[in-house]
């Protein structure tokens, strides 16, 4: 009997996990408790479908933590191991169809690793612009979400032909903005609920994809030192418990005020960092990106 495709993806995926987490331990710094707690409420309503990198934005720039240039990075390095850990929680429990659900991941990883290549090398400004665009947009799907303004999709578990071709493109897009730092859950959804599937698809899909991604993506960051070490480890450690609490008590918490929050703070966060792309002085090298972790 050969081996269940699931099966096939989730062994895969640990063992790419353990391949980043090698990679990743060599280094040996610890977190502070207060990057520790950002990791822990923004994994744990990103376990809910609301996202991390839009709030971990905006913390990290409300309270001075981490340098603008180098926030892609620590997004993409910081939040991928409890990604990680919703991949293997939604995958084995909702049904999607195999065929999708593996186009859609492989096209994210293509997406993300080209762009994490890119974005690793931008000056301050330059990141700092971009990130304000991919938050305005990011804050347009979460109001279109909000106010139900796009289709609900049917009970579809899977797209075939045209639409397949349409998945793939669409991920793969939302894959290369990820490294910019632009959540790929509010998108993802209404990717697929537009292509016609069931929104609960979305979870094993952008969950997997972002899984798969993200220690992609990180790679290329890590190899840049295009990111921010402590902040990062307070992330992880602060993310997986909470993504595990969440999974716990998904269906008894109340999100709608907790959406209409999020977007208030990520219009906010990035109508700052475009005012600080006009007004600050540009960082045309990459030397120094992690002066910031003691």
């Amino acid at each position: 009997m050969g081996l269940n495709p699931i099966t096939a993806l989730l062994s895969t995926l640990g063992l790419l996990t353990a391949g980043f987490v090698v990679g990743w331990s060599r280094e040996e710094r610890g977190p502070t408790l207060v990057e520790i707690a950002i990791g822990a409420v923004t994994n744990f309503f990103d376990a809910l479908g609301i996202g991390s990198f839009a709030t971990t934005t905006a913390l990290f720039r409300f309270l001075g933590l981490v340098p603008d240039r180098v926030i892609p990075g620590t997004l993409n390095v910081g939040h991928a191991l409890p990604t990680v850990a919703q991949a293997f929680i939604f995958t084995a429990v909702i049904p999607v169809d195999v065929v999708t659900l593996i186009s859609m991941i492989a096209a994210a990883v293509l997406g993300a690793w080209l762009g994490a290549g890119i974005i690793a090398r931008w000056p301050k400004r330059k990141v700092q612009v971009g990130m304000g665009a991919a938050l305005l947009a990011a804050a347009v799907f979460f109001l279109m979400k909000q106010l139900g303004l796009f289709p609900a999709g049917n009970d579809a578990i899977g797209v075939h032909g045209v639409a397949l071709v349409l998945a793939i493109a669409g991920n793969f897009l939302l894959g290369a903005l990820m490294t910019l730092g632009i959540g790929l859950y509010a998108p993802c959804m209404i990717l697929v609920s537009l292509l016609g599937m069931n929104e609960k698809t979305a979870f094993p899909i952008m969950m997997g994809s972002c899984a798969f991604l993200m220690p992609v993506g990180s790679a290329r960051f890590i190899r840049e030192r295009s990111y921010h070490l402590r902040a990062a480890l307070g992330l992880t450690l602060g993310g997986i418990p909470a993504v595990f609490l969440a999974a716990l008590i998904v269906k008894s918490l109340p999100l709608y005020w907790v959406r209409w929050l999020v977007i208030v703070v990520v219009v906010y966060t990035s109508l700052t960092l475009l005012r600080a792309a006009m007004t600050e002085p540009d960082d045309r090298t990459n030397t120094g990106s992690r002066v910031a972790e003691a």
